[in-house]
């Protein structure tokens, strides 16, 4: 359902009920159900809450194009309906975007921030033509080429099972959900929001993303104050799917102040 201009995102609340609250944020082409390795973790000492973005999964898909903007208001809508007046956030590329765009619009209810697999901007002719393509062709048109780079070949090579479901889950996804992402992406230009950002920040790059590469985490990270960058080995974009392990104790260990109740800005 379409209420003014945001959606009611589909969304799952999981762990203890009064528990310090992390909002999850998934990549284009993905769902909530991409973070489940680190919810069964998170979820221990956190309120997660999960969602599908606007055009993807159980969330409406309204006509496109989508602009960040929206897409954040989005999140601020849900938080409102929750109940959730502060909480810290962790988005993976696409999911990134919305975080980055949050925590300098609304920094008073960002608590801490966690970007991973993101960039500030992108070449817009690459997601124009994306979006062109799957408006014509749908996203089965371009689901090879974007699940090849979100792994690296060797786990490519030795997670079919894994590698199988991803491709699921991108193909399930609406054209015109990802079409609209796309042309968000296409329009984005965060770089002059980085510096408003006052939520302690950390920075995931996967060591062999060819969609964000490393250089622009190191963009993030020397354009956000005090915030930090960690460079995960062996991955590639789906950073969390292919190192969950390491991911995780990445996040835990930056909300390990939120989790312990002495969080400070």
């Amino acid at each position: 359902m379409t209420t003014g201009t945001t959606v009611d995102l589909h969304h799952e609340l999981e762990g203890p009920e009064g528990a310090p609250p992390l909002v999850m944020s998934s990549s284009l082409g993905t769902t909530m159900r991409m973070w489940e390795a680190q919810a069964s973790t998170l979820r221990e000492r956190l309120r997660l809450v999960r969602y599908d973005h606007r055009g993807h999964g159980g969330s409406p898909v309204p006509s496109g194009p989508y602009e960040i903007g929206g897409l954040g208001r989005d999140v601020l809508a849900l938080m409102d309906r929750v109940g959730l007046d502060r909480f810290s956030f962790c988005g993976l590329s696409l999911g990134g975007m919305v975080g980055m765009w949050l925590a300098s619009e609304v920094p008073e209810r960002v608590e801490r921030l966690v970007l991973c697999c993101t960039s500030a901007k992108m070449s817009p002719e690459t997601w124009e033509t994306r979006a062109q393509t799957v408006r014509e062709r749908g996203v089965a048109g371009i689901s090879g080429a974007v699940v090849e780079r979100w792994f690296t070949p060797s786990f490519f090579r030795d997670h079919p099972e894994t590698v199988a479901w991803a491709s699921r889950m991108l193909r399930d996804t609406p054209a015109e959900g990802y079409a609209g992402c796309c042309e968000a992406i296409r329009d984005l230009d965060l770089r002059e929001r980085l510096g408003a950002i006052e939520a302690p920040t950390l920075i995931v790059a996967g060591a062999e993303d060819p969609a964000t590469p490393p250089e622009h985490a190191e963009y993030l990270r020397d354009s956000i104050p005090g915030s930090r960058l960690t460079v995960v080995p062996g991955a590639a974009h789906l950073a969390n799917v292919e190192q969950p392990e390491e991911l995780t104790r990445a996040v835990l260990e930056h909300l390990t102040p939120v989790a312990d109740g002495r969080a400070g800005r």
